[in-house]
């Protein structure tokens, strides 16, 4: 991925519009053919969303029958996205690198407390929700060892329940490392979660996994995978959604907005909007104020995803027309962090570039370790100095904070 200087950005958009005005195309004809929205285009051509792919740029240029080279004039480097370590990243690598399952097998374990294994199972949730992934990494040093050992050493009426903990401190390490941009190590503990789940003879939580491993892939950018995930799985809890089970409602719920998510970024419009209003039918009957599997699914969740998803579709006018009635205050600080981001993106999309910088601080002020997190964010920060002839302090305050280096060059 490269970051282009907005003058570039603006020069490729002219050369994309006139290359396809000669070959008769409409936008939206033009759309059809590269499998884009006709927003796409039309930001693309007003050089407001960067064509940041070569394999994007190439399918391009085949469409327009114009040598590649033509369009692929050398840009001018403005930003770079630095590469730094999460703070807590590296130590939640270790922890799933260790020997905890041999261990426990081979030691001999004391009987499992099990109601302090719940509070602090409960509590990486927290710290998870509140990004502060550092004493989430503290907690779970001590914990997985121990909660590996409490299965091992429980009785049979306290395996389940011990099974059921086990599985869902590995999401919580799963969504921390997704969050911080570690896909493979974020994997692992969601399959570990899985197998733990299955153990447990539990099925919601066994989907409950298949709703973190669609955040990886997501995050991956394996799109098709994602979407093949949360859909089969979806597809699996139509038995018990039927039958009124409110927390197999939810799940259900919860894993079609992963579906519209995938669906955006294919730039599959139609199946997108579908997802959604399947999964706002699912949010009325569960409501707000649920937290099922921690995935906060209900109707507010529901509308922040019609926002990121018209984001990825690039209709940035329909996400903050969307945004504007939405109201995050009653979801967890990662839940509203998320829905900052997207909004700092759809600002950004319309060029608005003092909106979306007050959106990142107000995210940054949310949740600061978050902020320097994503990858997302950095990505996003760059993209704003690109289209900035003269950044301000705050922008520049924010790349700081974010690991983006500013290098301007001469053109």
């Amino acid at each position: 991925m490269w970051t282009l200087s907005a003058e570039y950005q603006k020069a490729l958009g002219r050369k994309i519009a006139f290359n396809r005005k000669r070959r008769g195309l409409s936008q939206k004809e033009f759309a059809g053919l590269l499998d884009r929205s006709e927003a796409w285009v039309s930001q693309v051509e007003r050089g407001v969303r960067r064509v940041d792919r070569m394999t994007v740029l190439e399918k391009v240029a085949e469409v327009l029958d114009v040598p590649i080279a033509e369009l692929a004039a050398e840009a001018p480097i403005v930003a770079s996205v630095a590469e730094g370590e999460t703070p807590g990243a590296s130590r939640l690598r270790l922890v799933l690198s260790a020997a905890h399952s041999l261990k426990a097998i081979l030691g001999q374990p004391e009987p499992p407390d099990v109601p302090a294994l719940r509070a602090d199972v409960e509590r990486a949730w927290d710290l998870t929700h509140e990004g502060n992934y550092a004493d989430l990494a503290d907690l779970l040093e001590e914990l997985v060892p121990r909660l590996e050992t409490a299965t091992r050493a429980g009785t049979d009426d306290e395996r389940p329940e011990l099974f059921r903990l086990l599985a869902t401190m590995y999401h919580t390490c799963s969504a921390a490392l997704a969050n911080s941009g570690e896909p493979e190590a974020a994997w692992i503990a969601v399959d570990r979660a899985v197998v733990a789940a299955e153990r447990a003879g539990d099925p919601l939580l066994m989907a409950a996994g298949e709703f973190r491993l669609s955040i990886v892939f997501l995050g991956a950018r394996h799109f098709e995978q994602a979407a093949r995930v949360s859909g089969s799985a979806a597809d699996a809890l139509a038995p018990l959604t039927e039958d009124g089970e409110l927390r197999a409602v939810a799940l259900r719920g919860a894993l079609t907005l992963q579906r519209a998510l995938a669906a955006g970024r294919m730039n599959r419009a139609d199946d997108a909007y579908a997802h959604l209003r399947q999964a706002r039918e699912l949010a009325e009957r569960v409501g707000d104020g649920r937290n099922d599997y921690n995935t906060e699914f209900g109707p507010t969740n529901v509308a922040l995803h019609e926002v990121a998803v018209a984001v990825d579709l690039g209709d940035a006018g329909v996400a903050l027309r969307a945004a504007e009635s939405v109201d995050a205050s009653g979801l967890s600080s990662e839940r509203q962090a998320r829905f900052g981001i997207d909004l700092a993106k759809a600002h950004a999309q319309r060029r608005q570039i003092d909106q979306a910088v007050n959106s990142l601080v107000r995210v940054r002020e949310l949740l600061p370790e978050m902020f320097r997190a994503k990858p997302a964010v950095k990505q996003l920060v760059a993209d704003l100095l690109a289209m900035s002839p003269l950044p301000s302090d705050q922008l520049r305050a924010l790349a700081r904070e974010s690991g983006v280096q500013e290098m301007r060059a001469s053109n």
